[in-house]
Parts: structure tokens; sequence; C-alpha cells
């Protein structure tokens, strides 16, 4: 795992340090552990970060070291792995597992499972969701295998360059087949999980679209705008649509045993090569009664 870079001759970086913000868009806090730890070469050397540059200077960022994960139990799952590359691994999450070990779920969330797979390839990494899914919502869930990966996706949500697409299935039927719902979120007082729509509470907002309509439900798909806690369950049942099966913001569901939501499409730039990737989970089983193919 390095990042490599050859000064060119009309390239404005004066220094070392230049082009590790400039370039990589590493972060003070990130630089400052690589310098400390001798991660940054040049020419194959170490190095005084505020060197200057010049034409053909070649800065290596080694990001190879090892971290104490040690804090997470490893647990031997079933992965359903969508890609992996040498930076991150992208997973299609069942519903029922967690992605964060707790006090209720210490050896069995999605995280002791990639601790586990990590063990199994040598990987000494710290455990790096870059997205994260409810307990009974199901789908893509990226892990980054360093920490300047998980920076990279954390800027790219920061501008909205991160696009995350749900399929849900909802109560009854909506008035449009497409809009937006643009209402803000905060926290329930009181609680430590629920949220509501609260005039002071953080902007929000979801872009749906009717894929199909049946006689008690429809089957839906939305874009996520903002990426608040619970944002398509409240949204959805604020306008009177509540998610099927969603206990906490609707009613049970005979039809389903939890909350019909799937994180089924994310789209991003990749990292390292710039390019623009997607990575897709199929719909589980539990869903497939709200398509017609």
């Amino acid at each position: 795992m390095e990042l490599i870079y050859k000064v060119k001759e009309n390239d404005n970086y004066i220094t070392i340090n230049n082009l590790i913000t400039e370039e990589f868009k590493i972060s003070t806090r990130l630089r400052t552990k690589l310098i400390r730890n001798n991660n940054i070469h040049l020419n194959g050397t170490n190095c005084d970060t505020r060197s200057n540059l010049k034409t053909g200077d070649i800065i290596t960022i080694d990001l190879n070291y090892e971290e104490d994960n040690s804090n997470i139990i490893p647990t031997k799952m079933d992965l359903e792995i969508i890609y992996e590359d040498e930076w991150m691994i992208v997973i299609n999450k069942p519903a029922g597992i967690p992605i964060h070990p707790s006090l209720l779920h210490y050896n069995d969330s999605l995280s002791n499972g990639i601790k586990y797979y990590f063990d199994s390839i040598r990987l000494h990494k710290k455990i790096r969701p870059v997205n994260r899914l409810d307990l009974n919502t199901s789908g893509v869930v990226i892990f980054a295998k360093c920490e300047y990966i998980q920076e990279c996706f954390s800027k790219q949500m920061a501008e909205n360059l991160f696009e995350k697409i749900y399929l849900c299935i909802i109560e009854n039927e909506l008035e449009q087949n497409k809009g937006t719902i643009n209402l803000p979120i905060s926290r329930k007082k009181g609680s430590i999980i629920e949220r509501e729509v609260n005039p002071n509470g953080q902007n929000s907002i979801t872009h749906y679209k009717v894929l199909e309509k049946f006689q008690d439900y429809s089957f839906v798909e939305c874009k996520l705008e903002t990426g608040r806690t619970h944002q398509i369950r409240v949204h959805m049942s604020n306008i009177g649509h509540p998610l099927l099966g969603d206990t906490l913001y609707g009613r049970p569901s005979k039809l389903i045993s939890r909350q019909a939501l799937h994180s089924y499409k994310i789209k991003c730039t990749h990292p390292i090569t710039n390019k623009t990737t997607l990575f897709i989970a199929e719909l589980p089983k539990d869903m497939k009664f709200a398509t017609r193919d």
C-alpha cells in the first residue's frame, strides 16, 4: 500500500509537504503520523518533508504500517464480498447483523467478521467502515483498508460526491411517482435511538422514485442527498408512508420481519485510480415480493 508521485517539470509543488497536502489531500493529522513513523521517502530514503522538490524527484508514502486492532474479536463469517482490492473491501451486509460491536453484539458484528478476514490475509489494520447501516438494513458497506482511504471517502461524502441509493417498500401508494422530501431531522427528545422531523434539526434531503405500485404498498428507490441517521425511515413515516416492517417509525408487517430497506448502490470515485466506481448489492430474498420480475 503505497502512494507514489514523480515530480513533473511544470509542477508547482515547492516542498514535500506541499505535495502531500495538495496532490494527495492528506490531512494534517495523518501527515503528522506518517512523518513521525518515517513513512515518507524522497527518492527511496527518509527525508525532511520541508525539503524543496525538483523535477524527477520521487515521493513515496508508505501506508503499510501495522495498527493495533485487538479491540475487536475476530469471528469467522461467510462474507459476501462484492469487490475487493488492495485499498478496500465491499460487503453485501445481510439484515440482522450490526456493523459495529456492542454490548449486545460483542462478537457477531460485521466488523468482527472483517477482523477475522483481515487476520486471514495478514492485514494488521484497524477496522474502518466507510458508510453505516442500521442493524436490520441490508446492502452495500465499504470498509477502508487504511486511514488514507477512509479520509478520501469522508471528503467525498462531505462534498456530496458519494452517491447512495436505497430500495425500500413503503405502505400504500405515494401521490407522486417521484419527488423530494426536504425535512430537517434531529434526535427525538428523551431517546438515544429515535429520530424525528424537527425545524431545528439538521438539513435532510431524500429524492425518491416509485418503481412498482401494488394494492397496499409501493416499491421505491431513494437517493440520499444527505446522510442522517434513519433518514429514509423518518422521512417516509413523516409523509404518511412508513417502511413495511418498521416497528420504530411504523408498525409490524406480515410480509417482512424487519424494516424493508436495502442499500442497493453506491457510486463514488476510487481514491487511487480516480475512476468512477459502482458497487451494487442485489435485492435480498425477503424484499423480492415487491418486484414483478
